[in-house]
């Protein structure tokens, strides 16, 4: 029977993951925050004014650890949290000027980091990986809310 590797897929998904984590956690060190910090500041701001609750759906770990993780980065100066204007129980996340300062100094170790990933694929193959990749996270997403990425993404505008 031939696979093709499939059933490799799994797990170079999930080690590709990792390493592409590691990598970044290893570049960012240098603004002094956490890999979780990193990953919460760059859904703040691709999308700006987020609920909480959504953060912790869209980075899929507990609220109360989302809730300490904005305690610390408004503490350092990282965001800001302010009343939701039609529901004073919810608390929207908005990124400050540092974060996003942080944020356009980061996004060159992304590309970076991208590059190490993706050397020896030419740009047809990057672009099939990429679409391939889309495909998997549209075909799994069981009707969960899009991010804003993915959005713009299905209507071929890259973020």
């Amino acid at each position: 029977m031939v696979t093709d590797g499939i059933e490799r897929l799994g797990f170079l998904i999930h080690d590709s993951a990792r390493l592409l984590r590691k990598r970044f956690e290893a570049k960012g060190r240098a603004f002094g925050l956490s890999a979780a910090q990193w990953r919460l500041m760059v859904r703040l701001v691709k999308e700006e004014g987020v609920a909480q609750a959504r953060l912790a759906e869209l980075l899929e770990i507990e609220p109360i650890s989302v809730s300490r993780l904005l305690d610390r980065m408004e503490e350092g100066g990282w965001i800001e949290r302010r009343q939701d204007l039609t529901d004073r129980r919810v608390r929207m996340i908005f990124p400050t000027d540092k974060s996003r300062e942080a944020f356009a100094s980061i996004k060159s170790v992304a590309g970076e980091v991208y590059e190490a990933a993706l050397d020896g694929l030419n740009q047809d193959e990057r672009r099939i990986l990429i679409k391939a990749l889309n495909a998997i996270v549209t075909n799994l997403s069981d009707g969960e809310t899009p991010t804003v990425e993915q959005s713009n993404i299905a209507k071929g505008n890259a973020a």
